[in-house]
């Protein structure tokens, strides 16, 4: 059986639709269904058609803007389908799905490929974030945005001026922004200033607050208000905050989008090759093998034991706090691993919805995942960085109070480190050295520092160097979700950096390939009367049910 046709696996959608396209697409039976179950005032004088009507008091739901109102297996499933841009295809409908769509905010649709579950664009846009989505992605930048500046990035699109509610007239804006040809020729589009502001400010780390903004596009205006200083809505800034690729996070920042970013960043591709074929010489020139190594190993585990484990009723773990300590004890002690490896996985379960009750149904992700894609899908929820932040002394972001939850620079240092090592050879050793040079040697990489200074002032802990985050990365991170082995880990103390050596696994070359490991296909099987034996094909959901 091919593996697009397995059963259970998780298939991604197509384009976003409206949210008056779909009311309109509906029978109109079920139209006056959801107009009597919501109880929504419908004015047939008005010039606005009915469907227009509804979806204006649809955006207005309180589950939106709090999704902690909602049952945690449909919590869950909420945010599985906006992680798939708000299109995701299932075998089956799924239990959790009863609630969402009595209260109109996600549709389904069969299919030949099993069913479609639609979450409107203007849905998409109203959700506030979540924890394991990415912090400094366009869809949490724009959701967080002040009401002027959803005003503005709309009328821009719509190419007239937009009225709210706003998540319906951004509508029109999501199409291009979460269009990757659509985007990357807006950005080819802009004019030579407003192209060499957005290079200026991603060089530094994609981040500045607003007199650095106003330095770089040379503004001789200063407008001061109780916040400090004001962007002037005539300069170049502005010119980018319209279209969406630099957007103000209060009270006085202005960051890049991580969509953006990436376009803008490979300009730089040349001088990140040389460094690339500087390192691949290292590697190449000499034999860098350890004479002892630790061996990384494979997370899906002990990330099911765990998932196991929190199902005894005595477990509580709140949703939108951090994991308790005693929990996380308890599994270190009981499971014989790290107490950082049990707190790193602990972290993206929960991001992922693995510890969700709602996990046993095989309909949809993650229950649906087989093993085998588990650790690719851990892999994923870490690199959008809304749950893990090595920057961070306690990295799981939940332990932070709410308003301290603020995007991080952390995801450049990783992007820096991915890069580097998709650039080594699979099996073949090289010398953390060699890494630590690559992030040094990078442009980026003394804006980064300075972001990590001011966030670490914000939260009132010592900084961060970038090394030593890109170091933690390494040496804690990836090698917890066994992407790579060490090296002479025990001699580093005596012999320094040079003793300290690194080697990508077929794992980890696999999870940056956004490819499933190859594992052995072997069938869950009882190894005696009271021992069973989980397969590399098993679902998630079928596992934790038992």
């Amino acid at each position: 059986m091919s593996q697009e046709n397995k059963p259970g696996r998780r298939k991604r959608g197509g384009r976003p639709l409206k949210l008056i396209d779909v009311l309109r697409a509906i029978p109109e039976k079920e139209l006056q269904s959801l107009v009597r179950r919501l109880r929504i005032n419908v004015d047939e004088a008005k010039r606005i058609d009915v469907p227009s009507q509804v979806a204006r008091a649809l955006v207005g739901l309180p589950e939106l803007k709090d999704p902690g109102l909602l049952p945690g297996p449909t919590r869950e499933l909420l945010y599985r389908i906006a992680e798939e841009g708000g299109l995701f295809r299932v075998d089956a409908l799924p239990v959790a799905l009863e609630p969402l769509a009595a209260r109109g905010l996600v549709f389904a649709r069969g299919g030949n490929e099993g069913v479609e579950l639609i979450l409107p664009v203007a849905f998409l846009l109203e959700l506030t974030t979540w924890e394991g989505e990415n912090p400094r992605g366009l869809r949490a930048l724009l959701a967080q945005a002040s009401a002027d500046v959803k005003s503005s990035v709309a009328t821009h699109y719509l190419g007239r001026p937009a009225t709210p509610p706003f998540s319906i007239a951004l509508e029109d804006a999501w199409e291009v922004l979460s269009d990757a040809d659509q985007l990357a020729a807006g950005v080819d589009a802009l004019a030579p200033m407003e192209r060499n502001l957005l290079q200026s400010i991603e060089h530094v780390g994609g981040e500045v607050d607003t007199e650095e903004l106003l330095e770089l596009e040379r503004e001789p205006l200063r407008l001061r208000g109780a916040t400090g200083a004001t962007p002037s809505r005539r300069g170049v800034g502005f010119a980018l905050e319209r279209r969406g690729f630099l957007i103000p996070v209060h009270p006085n920042r202005h960051v890049i989008p991580t969509e953006v970013a990436v376009l803008v960043g490979a300009k730089r591709q040349r001088e990140r090759e040389r460094m690339r074929r500087e390192i691949r010489e290292l590697v190449l020139g000499e034999d860098h093998a350890p004479r002892r190594a630790r061996f990384s190993e494979d997370p899906v585990p002990l990330t099911m034991a765990m998932a196991l484990s929190v199902r005894d009723p005595s477990v509580e773990v709140k949703p939108g706090v951090g994991t308790p300590r005693s929990l996380l004890n308890r599994f270190s002690t009981r499971f014989g691993r790290d107490l950082e490896c049990v707190s790193l996985l602990a972290a993206l379960s929960r991001a992922t919805g693995v510890w969700d009750p709602a996990v046993v149904n095989v309909s949809c992700s993650p229950g649906s995942l087989p093993f085998a894609e588990l650790g690719g899908m851990l892999f994923e929820a870490w690199k959008r960085g809304g749950a893990w932040d090595e920057a961070r002394p306690d990295a799981e972001v939940l332990r932070a109070p709410r308003e301290s939850r603020e995007a991080s620079s952390v995801g450049v240092i990783r992007e820096m480190v991915l890069e580097a090592l998709s650039e080594l050879g699979e099996g073949r050793w090289v010398p953390w050295s060699a890494l630590a040079a690559f992030v040094r040697s990078d442009a980026r990489t003394p804006g980064v520092a300075r972001l990590l200074e001011r966030g670490a002032g914000r939260l009132g802990i010592e900084p961060p160097t970038p090394i030593e985050v890109a170091r933690r990365i390494v040496f804690e991170t990836l090698f917890n979700l066994g992407v790579v082995d060490l090296g002479d880990v025990e001699d580093e103390a005596q012999e320094g950096e040079l003793g300290t050596t690194v080697r990508l696994t077929p794992r980890g070359r696999a999870y940056l390939s956004d490819v499933p490991p190859k594992t052995r296909d072997t069938q869950a099987s009882f190894l005696d009367t009271h021992a069973l034996r989980f397969g590399a094909e098993t679902l998630v959901g079928h596992a934790v049910a038992i």
